[in-house]
């Protein structure tokens, strides 16, 4: 284990057993910390996603220092973000120092400057997250947050809401995920024995109504009235 710790100097092999120990150090991390830590960065996840890159990636570039410290450090971190997080949840005095409320910036198709201010975003910014969210008319927002995450949350005006089924009280089919029976030319033996169907139903049914075969198909799903979706390497 020497290439554990502080050297003056490392072997080719020493350097890539470190960087592997750090490697899955930081997935099993990861993982403790669930994916909220991952997509959703607020101020305490931010924090940690910050500092525990930086303590892995100083004994990946530099021999001299030890891999211990940095793995005995991280380990705290992530002790300290449980504990942040039980308060946040325990306590609402604590989830309001460390998350920021939501600020409202448009209400009632009008632009709140103060809450563009407080949240210190532009107008640009603004236009561009109403773009991406295919909202083309201010006018029709009945309310638009900025959250603490970082994100915005749209809400339009119920009479520029699009039509759906329920407006008229239409039934509508149950919904169905379609399963994935071949993918890069291969069959998904799971999917498949969902539908309870075998490799020579679907060699069949491709050769019949496709005149293709398995290793030409880039991907192919089934749904539940029987209907096949196939997509052929181009």
């Amino acid at each position: 284990m020497d290439f554990y710790q502080s050297q003056e100097t490392l072997t080719s092999i020493e350097w890539i057993l470190r960087a592997i120990v750090a490697f899955f150090f930081l997935v099993i991390v990861a993982r403790l910390l669930g994916q909220r830590a991952i997509s959703q960065l607020r101020l305490l996840d931010f924090v940690m996603a910050l500092v525990i890159g930086n303590i892995i990636a100083h004994p990946l570039s530099d021999q001299h220092l030890g891999l211990k410290g940095s793995v005995i450090t991280t380990v705290v971190l992530v002790v300290l973000y449980f504990c942040g997080i039980y308060m946040i949840l325990k306590w609402p005095w604590f989830r309001r120092v460390i998350n920021s409320a939501p600020i409202t910036i448009i209400e009632n198709g009008n632009i709140i400057y103060d809450g563009l201010k407080k949240a210190r975003i532009s107008i640009d910014v603004l236009l561009e997250e109403l773009r991406e969210n295919k909202v083309i008319d201010i006018n029709k927002v009945a309310l638009a947050i900025w959250e603490a995450n970082g994100k915005f949350s749209f809400f339009l005006d119920p009479k520029y809401e699009p039509i759906t089924p329920a407006f008229y009280n239409k039934e509508t089919e149950p919904f169905n995920l379609p399963k994935t029976i071949i993918k890069e030319g291969k069959i998904n033996p799971e999917e498949l024995r969902q539908i309870h169907k075998d490799e020579n139903w679907v060699v069949s049914s491709l050769e019949k109504t496709y005149n293709t075969e398995i290793k030409d198909i880039l991907l192919a799903t089934y749904d539940k009235s029987g209907k096949w979706r196939i997509f052929l390497y181009k």
